[in-house]
């Protein structure tokens, strides 16, 4: 057997505290959502003034980075390109903004936000994911 690393919940805080900040230094109305390696939901914070579409868009963003062990604009990217058989796969948030947490090589869960522009929103994420000195 091997040990497997995994998000505590001192974590979570820290990467919500580190990206809410970075957003709202920014003036940046956004929803951060962390999941964990398995695409499960950890956190969820609509920031004030961010829309309600933000919330779907940064769980499907945040959901596909964890399950697919790449950055959700990986995705974005291939779909552009025109691989559009990606659109099949059982991930819905190819836009840019899901960020893997990897520590060690090793995925452990993901970093997505969604309100501003999709390179904000990935900025922001690095912002959280920067929290824990990786």
């Amino acid at each position: 057997m091997r040990t497997k690393t995994i998000l505590t919940n001192d974590d979570v805080k820290k990467i919500a505290a580190s990206a809410e900040r970075y957003a709202l230094a920014r003036d940046w109305p956004v929803t951060i959502v962390i999941y964990d390696d398995g695409g499960h939901l950890l956190h969820l914070n609509r920031l004030d003034g961010a829309t309600l579409s933000s919330i779907e868009m940064a769980l499907a963003k945040g959901r596909t980075a964890a399950l697919g062990r790449r950055e959700s604009k990986f995705y974005e990217d291939l779909v552009k390109q025109g691989r559009i058989a990606f659109l099949s796969a059982p991930m819905t948030g190819f836009l840019e903004g899901g960020v893997p947490i990897v520590v060690a090589g090793e995925v452990v869960g993901s970093v997505s936000v969604s309100g501003v522009k999709s390179e904000e929103d990935a900025e922001i994420a690095r912002a959280g994911i920067a929290a824990l000195e990786l």
